[in-house]
């Protein structure tokens, strides 16, 4: 397909210059993330000869091999959360292996777990369970946040009911204790399939020595009631003693290796091999096309041909619905069906996405907006990978739409029970409900609740599609060797 974007135009550079700026303040809501802890807490956590959490999962990837992190922004702007939930989670290779990994923050809060915790957790555990991960856990957790035990205690334990679920059905978890883990940060490794403790410093219980002692009156210490040692020798929850970090995570890797583990789904020989070419436009001028103004409409098939192999695209009924666009497709060689805009036939196009066999990746590149969400396969229809761009929104509806509505059935409302309306009271009402839809439609608001498994640079969509869709073919490939992308 012929690109027909002028690259020198005012539109173009203007579009260009504001959406680099959303992508530069998304690169700086990301390095947030990745804050481990105050200074001094990060020096006590290396005077102990402890690795931080981003280490430890940089120790265990292959080297030179990506790592997509997900939903890193969980927690962002919410009171009393940690941005990230306190952990660190994504999928990466292990020994040539796709995995799904997660590594508790010791230096954030000792690692507890909050409310963001729980939301990510859910998320990355269904990720993980779809997609038939080996999941690895790097453990170093106090156990709940006591301040917010009403939100942690009550969902938290679908996470042990999913390690046991997982066993059933054949997946591999892995637990690597670092620290002390206690309450529920002692479940994970108890229920997992392979467990390695460092010597002298993982301790593995319920509830520590002070609660014993409160509980039975008895007196011990952590070594003797939960230690590396007494776990790997007596108790059996631990199957290999490490002699220190590095040593725990070489045995992860061995076991990850000894696994024998397959994907039961062919990827194209074309993918395996390299043997695709890139799309023929910078993916960099995705910036220029797309307008920051969710408002301002802009061509989708020059997005899609600055992502696909060779910017090979060959439509479906290009002249049937002129606001969709369906065709076939290639990304590092992998066969995908594209999607853009919204159907006349809505109720039939959701009844559609409902039961579609093939897996499907969202991503949201814009305005998406009640019935549109869900025949674009939004959150709720289970998409396989849901990203966001920087300047997408979602909701019900758009903030003005939806004041206008709920101003005309407050105005009908209070005209039917014959009362007199107060217009400065009503317009501060309105003005404040905006504001509040407005704030929630935001992306970095539904990042936050894990609505998305992450907000990406839209130059970067290419090779994030190419790694989920290499990730999908864990399992076996229904209803062909075909695969939805969706683009709201």
């Amino acid at each position: 397909v012929k690109s027909k974007v002028n690259t020198k135009s005012p539109e173009f550079q203007a579009n260009y210059k504001e959406m680099l700026g959303l992508v530069d303040q998304l690169q700086e809501r990301l390095q947030e993330a990745t804050f481990e802890g105050s200074d001094r807490l990060l020096a006590l956590h290396h005077k102990r000869e402890a690795i931080l959490a981003r280490e430890r999962v940089e120790l265990l990837l292959d080297d030179d091999t990506p790592f997509l992190e997900l939903c890193p922004l969980a927690g962002y702007g919410q009171e009393d959360m940690t941005v990230g939930g306190s952990q660190v989670a994504g999928i990466g290779l292990v020994c040539g292996v796709e995995c799904m990994i997660t590594a508790n923050i010791p230096t954030l809060q000792g690692g507890a777990w909050n409310a963001s915790t729980m939301a990510r957790g859910s998320r990355i555990s269904e990720i993980a369970w779809i997609n038939r991960l080996p999941h690895i856990q790097l453990v170093q957790s106090a156990g709940a946040n006591l301040a917010q035990q009403s939100r942690v205690f009550h969902p938290g334990g679908a996470g042990f009911r999913h390690l046991a679920e997982r066993s059933k059905a054949g997946l591999p978890s892995v637990a690597v204790v670092f620290g002390s883990s206690t309450a529920g940060g002692a479940y994970i490794p108890g229920m997992s399939d392979y467990v390695a403790m460092v010597k002298g410093k993982a301790q593995v219980f319920l509830g520590g020595p002070p609660l014993v002692k409160m509980a039975t009156g008895e007196i011990t210490d952590a070594e003797n009631l939960g230690g590396a040692e007494m776990h790997s020798r007596k108790s059996g929850v631990s199957d290999q003693l490490a002699m220190d970090e590095y040593h725990a995570i070489s045995m992860a890797r061995e076991f990850v290796s000894g696994l024998n583990w397959t994907k039961q789904g062919q990827l194209p020989i074309r993918h395996i091999k390299g043997l695709f070419d890139g799309p023929l436009y910078d993916p960099d001028e995705i910036l220029g096309i797309v307008s920051a103004n969710i408002r301002i409409p802009f061509d989708a098939l020059e997005v899609i041909i600055r992502l696909v192999d060779g910017s090979r695209f060959t439509q479906f009924k290009p002249l049937y619905g002129p606001n969709l666009i369906c065709g076939w497709a290639t990304i590092h060689g992998i066969p995908k069906y594209e999607e853009e805009g919204i159907i006349k036939a809505g109720s039939r196009f959701i009844n559609a996405v409902s039961n579609s066999q093939v897996p499907c990746i969202t991503i949201v590149m814009g305005a998406s907006y009640g019935a549109g969400n869900y025949a674009m396969a939004g959150r709720a229809y289970q998409p396989r990978f849901l990203f966001s761009w920087p300047n997408s929104k979602c909701s019900v509806m758009g903030a003005e739409q939806l004041t206008g509505v709920l101003d005309i059935v407050m105005r009908d409302s209070t005209k039917k029970s014959g009362k007199v309306i107060d217009e400065e009271m009503a317009k501060a009402s309105m003005e404040m409900f905006q504001a509040m839809v407005e704030n929630e439609s935001d992306v970095y608001w539904t990042s936050s609740r894990c609505f998305d498994d992450g907000v990406i640079d839209p130059r970067d969509t290419r090779t994030i599609l190419g790694f989920c869709l290499s990730v999908c073919y864990n399992v076996p490939v229904k209803g062909g060797n075909l695969y939805g992308v969706s683009r709201m």
